[in-house]
């Protein structure tokens, strides 16, 4: 939460569950299973918990609600550690990566349960071609109509959130061109993108209200916004952002999308506000984001040009320097700068599969190290 009320934050990702000798998705479907029943027995709910996905080689994890970035890093370690161990235990190797790199959809299971067989059932060809991986976080907002607010305000920033965290480069065993294929593969389902722009919580009732009266979605979570109100809990639920390969890469995202919420609530207290766009202006960025990741830059509409994403990165860690500090978190923030020196881990995919075909791999081979830095990435810092 945000003001005078407790900080709350909270984060989720998605892995793949891979066949480390075949670099392939987990072909035995009864392994999930297995796995998350290993992780859940080792993490109790007071550090988070261990989910299937839609598909049958997916684990999802969560963080317990977090008083702080640090605690978000503390608890996601521990999931993450817990994932790296059990996926061992059954022969299997987690990768924190948004697409597979050469996975075909048309040769994958989704999860036989309720609530997946009701969504492949309604979303039939487009359901189908969910490979992908996400990374979700949650900052506590009380107020109905301050979450509303702040709901159009930050919306401007999402393309920055999603440059910093691509990871999903390759598609079917394509080099895409793209730094975030998942962000195409996603927009095919109803209800995704940007979010709407409201005047007021009671106006957003209304509109979600007629969806759920005609019977189309049975509440809030089938709207697959870029960012949300979550339909249960009171926070604004960005969702925009591949998931990060490393985990200091996802703590920093997670940390900027916090400070920038806590700036945009204290200017609101001051009667002050960011300006709002045109979905038309954010969108044009948000392509840029999944298309060049933190490379050509975005567009500064206030200048009318596009800036150099460092140079973006820095405003916003001048704008959000009071808020690190009253949030904790300067040094995940800072962390930010780190990612583009290095690049995200669709930049540096893309690096190892290029170096592969430069050393005279064929095609196949390249694609498999691109499996083997994954792999390797996905446990960068975290003790297994």
């Amino acid at each position: 939460m945000m003001g005078n009320a407790p900080f709350s934050i909270g984060v989720e990702e998605e892995y793949l569950l891979v066949d480390p000798k075949t670099r392939q998705l987990a072909s035995d479907t009864t392994l999930q299973e297995g796995v998350i029943e290993q992780v859940q027995a080792e993490i109790d709910e007071s550090i988070g918990f261990a989910t299937p996905e839609f598909l049958k080689a997916q684990v999802e994890v969560g963080t317990a609600v977090c008083g702080s970035v640090a605690d978000v890093h503390d608890k996601l370690l521990k999931l993450r550690s817990a994932v790296v161990r059990a996926a061992r235990a059954h022969g299997l190797a987690p990768i924190a990566a948004s697409t597979h790199p050469t996975a075909n959809w048309q040769k994958l299971q989704h999860t036989d349960k309720e609530r997946y067989n009701a969504l492949a059932n309604d979303l039939r060809g487009v359901a189908q071609r969910l490979v992908i991986c996400g990374m979700h976080v949650h900052v506590g907002i009380g107020d109905n109509d301050s979450r509303i607010d702040l709901l159009n305000q930050v919306a401007y920033f999402l393309p920055h959130l999603l440059a910093l965290s691509t990871s999903s480069p390759f598609w079917r065993g394509r080099n895409t061109g793209l730094m975030s294929y998942r962000i195409a593969v996603f927009d095919e389902l109803p209800r995704t993108g940007l979010p709407e722009h409201f005047e007021s919580w009671s106006e957003y009732e209304r509109h979600l209200n007629v969806l759920t009266k005609a019977g189309v979605i049975e509440d809030g979570s089938k709207l697959w916004w870029d960012i949300r109100p979550h339909c249960k809990f009171p926070t604004l639920e960005m969702r925009i952002a591949d998931v990060c390969t490393r985990l200091e890469d996802g703590i920093a995202v997670a940390a900027v999308y916090a400070c920038l919420l806590s700036m945009l609530q204290r200017l609101r207290r001051k009667n002050q506000r960011w300006r709002t766009y045109a979905n038309m202006l954010i969108m044009e960025n948000r392509w840029r984001a999944q298309r060049y990741g933190l490379k050509r830059g975005l567009i500064d509409f206030g200048l009318g040009e596009i800036v150099d994403y460092d140079e973006l990165l820095e405003e916003i860690i001048e704008l959000t320097r009071e808020d690190q500090e009253r949030l904790g978190c300067v040094e995940q923030v800072a962390h930010a700068r780190d990612i583009v020196k290095r690049g995200t881990s669709a930049h540096n995919q893309i690096a190892a599969y290029e170096t592969a075909l430069a050393a005279g791999r064929p095609e196949e081979d390249a694609l498999e190290a691109v499996v083997d830095w994954l792999v390797q990435e996905t446990v960068q810092g975290v003790p297994v």
